[in-house]
């Protein structure tokens, strides 16, 4: 399994991507014309022929053995630049009468962007074929995580300060958001399942036409949308967990739609980043492939030819990775090549 841009040629396997997502999955919508020019636009990025604040760089999961499409995730260079970029971020209202000598704190609801201009990790699947099972199966996802942090480290002066990640939120067994059942849908002529189709395809600006400007008090809202507030959907607590593991932590910031948690920290601090390094890469014929236990994470240090794989060992005393001729291959590399590398194990 390797990590590498997307291609051209990628066009139907990430239709097919798109349409296992299922719902609340905003950044990947089922619909051809708008995955076509997503891949356009992030060659672009990774050709460096866009703005640094408009670049979009979108990632898969390729598995060697087929050459099927595993996953995917990407990296938002700055989001709120060309779309607006909105939240719920979670307040209080202190009341009080100094007659009746009573004091009362009301949490809130209050639309905002204040995330314009920072860095996003999105858009991680990972196909249900390729989870669990196995140790090799398992590190899938890490895999499809924690090379962000490596690409952001190696390009550490094309992002912002800060990044941030939207989890999905809590849906019922039915498919149904109780959140956007209790607030949403009073304000959107639409359901969910459209709204969250037209916010993937990058029409935002009705959010901001027709969500209230003012305050809303959490006591008005129902008993299951008040649980859905800063909670994850069942299948995305496994990437909210690395993503924590790294240093990111919730601050208060929600998705409008779904009421799921918006992760973040300065980039900088992110374990990944701090804790990457480069070394020298050579390539031992001797070596075989390794076993299911993989704890280092290897990428290459060229954008548009960008790669990242999981390797049997780490680096020897004097810097130095070996890699099997496999790994190598892998991550199109030879002998002399520099590559960045992290222990996923290593604490922070």
């Amino acid at each position: 399994m390797r990590i590498r841009p997307i291609a051209e040629g990628d066009l139907d396997e990430l239709q097919a991507l798109a349409r296992e997502t299922g719902v609340g999955f905003t950044s990947l919508p089922d619909n051809r014309d708008f995955l076509a020019a997503k891949i356009a636009a992030t060659l672009d990025a990774f050709e460096e022929r866009r703005p640094v604040d408009r670049r979009s760089y979108f990632f898969v999961l390729e598995d060697e053995a087929t050459g099927h499409l595993a996953g995917c995730c990407a990296i938002e260079g700055q989001v709120g630049r060309e779309v607006p970029f909105y939240h719920y971020r979670l307040g209080t209202l202190a009341h009080s009468s100094v007659q009746l000598d009573l004091h009362r704190t009301i949490d809130t609801l209050f639309l905002c962007s204040d995330h314009t201009g920072d860095a996003e990790v999105a858009s991680l699947f990972l196909r249900p074929a390729y989870r669990g099972g196995d140790r090799r199966a398992q590190r899938n996802g890490a895999l499809l995580s924690m090379m962000r942090w490596l690409f952001m480290a190696e390009f550490r002066d094309r992002f912002p300060d800060k990044v941030l990640a939207e989890m999905r939120g809590v849906f019922d067994e039915h498919g149904r958001s109780p959140f956007w059942h209790c607030l949403g849908s009073h304000f959107f002529p639409l359901d969910f399942d459209e709204a969250d189709r037209l916010t993937g395809l990058g029409q935002k600006s009705f959010i901001g036409e027709l969500m209230p400007k003012y305050p809303i008090y959490t006591p008005f809202l129902s008993e299951d949308a008040l649980a859905c507030i800063g909670r994850v959907h069942e299948q995305t607590r496994p990437a909210l967990a690395m993503l924590k593991k790294e240093g990111l932590r919730w601050e208060g910031y929600i998705d409008i739609f779904d009421g799921g948690p918006t992760v973040e920290a300065y980039i900088d601090d992110v374990r990944g980043v701090r804790l990457s390094r480069h070394c020298r890469a050579e390539v031992d014929p001797g070596l075989g492939e390794a076993g299911a236990r993989q704890r280092w994470l290897a990428a290459t240090t060229g954008m548009a030819d960008f790669r990242a794989a999981w390797v049997g060992r780490g680096p020897d005393e004097a810097g130095v990775l070996r890699l099997s001729p496999g790994e190598a291959a892998r991550l199109e590399v030879a002998a002399g090549a520099t590559l960045r590398i992290l222990d996923s194990e290593e604490e922070g």
